[in-house]
Parts: C-alpha cells; structure tokens; sequence
C-alpha cells in the first residue's frame, strides 16, 4: 500500500524544486525550441522536467508520464504525471499564471496533487485521504449553484482548426455563466475552482498533465471532479465544479 503522505511530500518537493528553478530564469534570455502555429516549447520546459525527474526517481521507483519526455515505464497501475510548466506562454511573456504541476494516478483518477504557483509562492496540494491546502491553510469550493450567478475557467485546446459548429456551441454555453475567463494554464483554474476563485473549469482536448493535480486538489476541496476520453496521446475532456452547480 502507498504512503500517500510520503508521496505527496516527494511531489511538494519536487515541485518547488522546479518552480524556484523556473523563477530564477524567468528574467533570463529564453531559448525557444518550437514555436509554430499554436505550439511553443523551451528549454527551460526540458530543464524543469529533469529537475523534477531527478528528484522523483530518488526517492520512487514508480513510472512517469511526462509533458516532454513521454512515458518511462508501462503505465499498469499507479504513475507520476507530471507538467513542468503549464502556462508556457504566459512565462514567455511575462503573465505571471504559470505553475509546475505534479500528481500521481491510478488511471484516470488522480490519488494526489501538487501545483505550485512560483509566481506568487503558493503550494496547492492534496490526496485522496486529505484536505485540500494552499500552503497551510486549508481550501474549499465554493458553494454557488446557478450558472448565471457562476464564473466558467476554460480554454481553447491547441489544435489547427476548428469548426463553426464547435465555436457555436461554445458560445452557446458562455451564455448561460455570469463570466467566462481563459487565463492559459488549465492547473491553475483547477486550484482557482479548488480555492472558490471561480466555480467550474472545462476543457476538451486537454492533455491530462495539464489537469491530473488539479483533479485531485478539487476534489479533496470538496468539489466534482471529471476525466474521460482518454486518447491515445494522453489529450482528455475535464470538467471540474463545485458540488452545488448545476449541470
């Protein structure tokens, strides 16, 4: 049986570790490895998930699901998944919503979380047999239950093209929500939904390291957590609330 406490302090760590490095070279000439249509990478996303990697493997023998380097080990039972950087365009351009997010899963449900807003110097975290926490203090869901009085986190997965139906529909749904905010970094809507912040996050599309801690930390606040469609490179559509809104 897992020492979920034990994990959990190797993602805290891990996470930390990564995001003071991030921080650090935020002011620093970025190198841009990929930057084409809707697709940006850097060096310093490679860098970050070998930090993590490096500290991970010390002290886990499990496999990891990462961002940049894949897969390392047959993904069977429980495994790390991890995003060194989730807002890379934010961090480009100096918006300060970007995080390193790490969780560990057993399929498609998240057993733990870590995400760490460097930006501001806040730890988000939980597991399935705890409270949900930024830092030391603990978190809850909001507790509004009409989409009319509610603020929707969502955002437009990165792929080429996109038809009028899908657009139609997505509008149709920005009708119904008091706000809508795209903000670029699906785990920190997640943690912003876990917190009260705002009170849904959905997304299509969504590669699951983009949204596997922030599952497991909303959930642990107190609120509703989905993952499904897995597809094979790993994309899912995710919809988080809180346990009063309405569908």
């Amino acid at each position: 049986m897992l020492d979920l406490d034990f994990c959990l302090q190797i993602a805290k760590s891990a996470s930390v570790l990564a995001g003071e490095y991030l921080k650090k070279q935020q002011t620093k000439n970025l190198k841009i490895l990929l930057n084409k249509e809707r697709d940006l990478k850097l060096q310093i996303d490679i860098d970050a998930e070998e930090i993590i990697k490096e500290h991970i493997a010390k002290k886990s023998s499990l496999p990891i699901l990462a961002e940049e380097s894949g897969v390392s080990g047959e993904l069977d039972d429980f495994f790390w998944v991890i995003d060194p950087l989730d807002g890379t365009a934010n961090f480009l351009r100096n918006i300060p919503i970007s995080c390193v997010s790490i969780s560990l899963m057993k399929g498609l449900t998240p057993v733990l979380g870590a995400i760490f807003d460097f930006n501001n110097s806040d730890l988000y975290y939980a597991h399935k047999e705890s409270k949900a926490y930024i830092n030391d203090k603990e978190l809850s869901v909001s507790s509004l239950s009409l989409k009319r009085e509610s603020t929707l986190i969502t955002g437009i997965p990165a792929k080429d093209d996109y038809s009028d139906d899908e657009f139609r529909s997505m509008i149709s749904d920005f009708q119904s929500w008091k706000k809508i905010r795209m903000i670029g970094s699906a785990a920190m809507a997640s943690v912003y939904v876990a917190s009260g912040k705002a009170d849904a996050y959905k997304e299509n599309g969504i590669f699951l390291w983009d949204i596997s801690a922030g599952a497991a930390i909303v959930k642990a606040a107190g609120g509703r957590v989905s993952i499904s469609n897995l597809q094979p490179d790993f994309r899912v559509d995710a919809h988080f609330t809180n346990k009063n809104l309405k569908k």
